[in-house]
């Protein structure tokens, strides 16, 4: 059963996601919370499997809640998925910096609601190599002075192609066609990479991958 903390300042947009939530034999909302600091008790309490937080809100927003959930050792196992009205923007970049596994914009298919929350339960990030490519153009590949971690010289060459294969946004599947393994094999070295640097999740590793220079934005493109 995956449990579910819903995290909205607004009661109906919760009452909303709940609906859909309910109809499914294998989520169980656990609760709600209306605002950022709630969401760090209600999550402490009932340790959630995904807690779907809103970015907006008042006492204290989804980049705070997101922050203290990261931060807490107890809660290793929440998974953060951020609901936005607003698509990829600086709030929802911050937002992943500090630990969320993914987004959703509010407006998303059921279908595709019902499927993310599943996937963050799985531990795997949301998102898609589009999502990953605007990620790059829209906030990473802004001209920065790449920050440094001694954990990079940790990782083997192997990891370090898997690093850059996850950083362009492809699943385990892929990866491990494109470098001749096996998806197990492949996951492994991602694992081994996100555990060297101390990332939570894929969505983290793509941002520390490109933020400290192990992996750069490509300044071309092939057509389409």
């Amino acid at each position: 059963m995956i449990r579910v903390l819903l995290v909205d300042d607004q009661p109906l947009i919760r009452s909303g996601f709940r609906a859909l939530l309910d109809i499914e034999d294998d989520i169980e909302v656990v609760a709600e919370a209306a605002d950022g600091a709630e969401a760090v008790e209600l999550a402490r309490l009932h340790l959630p499997d995904v807690a779907l937080v809103d970015i907006r809100m008042p006492v204290a927003d989804g980049i705070e809640a997101t922050r203290r959930i990261a931060a807490d050792p107890g809660l290793a196992g929440v998974h953060v998925v951020i609901l936005t009205n607003y698509g990829l923007d600086e709030y929802v970049f911050q937002a992943l910096r500090a630990g969320a596994a993914g987004f959703l914009v509010k407006d998303v298919h059921p279908d595709d609601f019902l499927h993310a929350v599943r996937v963050a339960a799985r531990g795997d990030a949301l998102l898609a190599p589009s999502i990953t490519r605007r990620l790059i153009d829209r906030y990473v590949n802004q001209p920065r002075q790449a920050t440094s971690t001694p954990a990079l010289t940790e990782l083997t060459n192997r990891e370090r192609e898997a690093v850059a294969l996850v950083a362009q946004g492809l699943s385990n599947d892929q990866i491990a066609a494109h470098m001749v393994i096996s998806p197990v094999t492949a996951k492994t070295h991602v694992n081994r990479a996100m555990t060297k640097l101390h990332a939570r999740d894929r969505a983290q590793l793509v941002v520390i991958a490109y933020e400290t220079g192990l992996v750069t934005a490509p300044t071309t493109r092939s057509p389409g």
